[in-house]
């Protein structure tokens, strides 16, 4: 049977031949790939795989040495980033260490939607403010809207980064390592929230990065492994997670399993 190739108005994400090149660093190797409109995608792989600069080039970040990227419907190169920026929504631990330390957390939400960091003079109506509230309920932040950025607990910072991140009600998600750094149950309500995300018809296409699959929530639809700025296998999370794939991508002999929606991988 015949592929059907989606056209481009369905795709918030489309790669053709990428590759990324920094003098003789190749960071991404002519990578293919492809997000729609309803998928959740994981993009698991070791250090130096390239998977942050992938989600770099998602984010309209940056451009590629060689290839086409496609977001949202615009070609890189070809439109104004600042006006397609909006559109995505965007944690990374970079964002996180830009915050000013004294910065209140309804603040740090709220400012998204001018895309500054650090509220100046900006005018926000109630609409505005009444949807940073919501957003911080939901992630389980209610009471932190006072609070300053410094004061709160690593997990704390991570909620209120992805609350920033849906502030503008984006078509894209990027989530870029959210749970690194979390003891165990902040990882664990972490996920939990994300998986609540995830599931809901209503939410964005969404692309989580990760170095570790019991990261991943249930409600993520398909992975992309890398290693090595190369595609190792991409498509639907379960053909994709095997034991094969995962050891290719890792180097090392590993097994993986799946248990009431959620990963553990082991040395074999």
């Amino acid at each position: 049977m015949q592929s059907v190739t989606p056209d481009l108005s369905d795709l918030v994400i489309h790669m053709d031949g990428v590759s990324v090149r920094r003098g003789k660093t190749v960071l991404l190797d002519s990578v293919d790939w492809q997000v729609e409109l309803d998928e959740r995608w994981v993009v698991l792989g070791p250090n130096g795989a390239g998977k942050t600069t992938l989600l770099r080039l998602a984010a309209a970040e940056m451009h590629p040495t060689a290839g086409t990227v496609d977001v949202l419907g615009e070609r890189m190169g070809r439109v104004a980033v600042f006006e397609l920026r909006p559109r995505i929504g965007l944690t990374s631990a970079n964002l996180g260490i830009r915050i000013p330390g004294d910065e209140v957390v309804s603040d740090v939400v709220v400012s998204a939607g001018y895309g500054v960091l650090g509220r100046w003079r900006e005018r926000y109506d109630s609409l505005d403010t009444d949807r940073a509230e919501h957003l911080l309920e939901q992630l389980g932040m209610a009471g932190f809207a006072d609070r300053e950025y410094r004061t709160l607990s690593e997990g704390e910072r991570k909620r209120v980064l992805i609350a920033r991140a849906l502030m503008t009600d984006p078509e894209l998600l990027l989530l870029d390592e959210p749970a690194a750094g979390l003891d165990l149950g902040g990882r664990e309500d972490l996920v939990s929230r994300l998986s609540t995300l995830a599931l809901d018809a209503e939410a964005p296409a969404s692309v989580l990065v990760t170095h570790h699959v019991e990261e991943i929530p249930p409600g993520y639809s398909h992975g992309l492994l890398l290693r090595g700025g190369k595609v190792v296998a991409a498509g639907l999370l379960d053909d994709v997670l095997t034991d094969e794939n995962l050891s290719a991508t890792f180097g090392l002999p590993l097994a993986v399993q799946r248990r009431r929606g959620r990963y553990t991988a082991w040395l074999r």
